[in-house]
């Protein structure tokens, strides 16, 4: 067995303090219970063993990858279990704790600048470029997450698992939105079981570029690249909502005060906008959302220091 075969079968539990009796009730998937404590982990390995079965990484090759963190990350991890080198492009937007964990794990690291300190269109572009530079060395392959549809499969395999665990019940799914493979995996493949779920996806009002407003920066890390990512699709969703950083990050404390779960921003903006959502539809409905990475990646950052 190897550790890699710990990714998925994360638990879901009801949130039993922050939803009100006239809400519907509101599932969380505890993807923080992979072994890096992000739902990345899935993606990662996909994207990996994806290129071994096909050729593209080679025996002796290397990965490389542009990350606003955990899919750094997750990759780091997945290379260190399978011996494979692995170069990450990053930024101090990402926190401290994910570019440390990155180097831990063996991943060798080349920062871009972050002028504003957040997330923006001009950060992930540098990021790509830099990344792209690096892949031209032989023998690396570059795992390019914004274009890679090999995530998808794992996702969807996340949704059979959401399904099982909310036993059939699910009226909407909210989730936010980085490179779009998540929310697309996982509300395909639901609608494929249930064609009437409602899916919400969710993006920094800060860059709400999805609901057509202007790029900018924010500190929803991992969400909202400042551009329309490849993945996305509009038939993706049937509504977007937004959510500025300060309001993740409040739902995302208070989701640890009232409901002792420790997650990050990203988990937080889902939360609020779950809330929502279960307020508009009632009882006898079930909302399900993602507690996307652990708190533990946000000790640094304004999130919680």
């Amino acid at each position: 067995m190897s550790i890699l075969d710990n990714i998925g079968g994360t638990r879901m539990l009801p949130l039993r303090q922050l939803v009100p009796k006239t809400s519907a009730r509101v599932l969380l998937k505890l993807e923080y219970e992979n072994p890096t404590g992000s739902m990345k982990d899935r993606m990662a390995r996909a994207m990996v063993e994806a290129a071994e079965a096909d050729g593209r990484l080679q025996p002796g090759g290397s990965v490389v990858e542009y990350t606003g963190g955990s899919t750094g990350v997750s990759l780091a991890f997945v290379c260190a279990a399978k011996r494979i080198a692995v170069q990450i492009v990053t930024s101090p937007a990402a926190s401290k704790e994910k570019r440390d964990h990155m180097a831990a794990l063996g991943a060798r690291l080349t920062l871009v600048e972050a002028p504003t300190g957040g997330t923006t269109k001009t950060v992930i572009n540098d990021m790509i470029e830099t990344a792209r530079r690096l892949a031209a060395a032989p023998g690396s392959y570059w795992t390019d997450q914004l274009n890679n549809a090999d995530v998808l499969p794992a996702y969807s395999r996340m949704a059979d698992e959401i399904w099982q665990q909310a036993e059939g019940k699910v009226d909407a799914f909210v989730q936010s939105v980085g490179t779009a493979g998540s929310i697309r995996g996982i509300s395909s493949r639901l609608r494929e079981l249930d064609p009437g779920i409602h899916v919400v996806a969710v993006e920094p009002s800060e860059s709400a570029v999805l609901s057509g407003g202007a790029t900018g920066s924010h500190r929803i890390e991992g969400t909202g690249a400042g551009f329309v990512v490849p993945l996305w699709t509009p038939a993706i969703a049937d509504e977007i909502q937004t959510i500025s950083t300060e309001d993740a990050m409040a739902s995302a404390r208070l989701l640890a005060r009232e409901e002792g779960l420790f997650a990050g921003t990203s988990t937080g903006a889902n939360v609020a906008v779950a809330l929502r959502v279960a307020e508009r539809l009632g009882p006898g409905h079930t909302v399900v959302t993602i507690a996307c990475d652990t708190g533990m990646k946000y000790l640094s950052t304004p999130q919680y220091s």
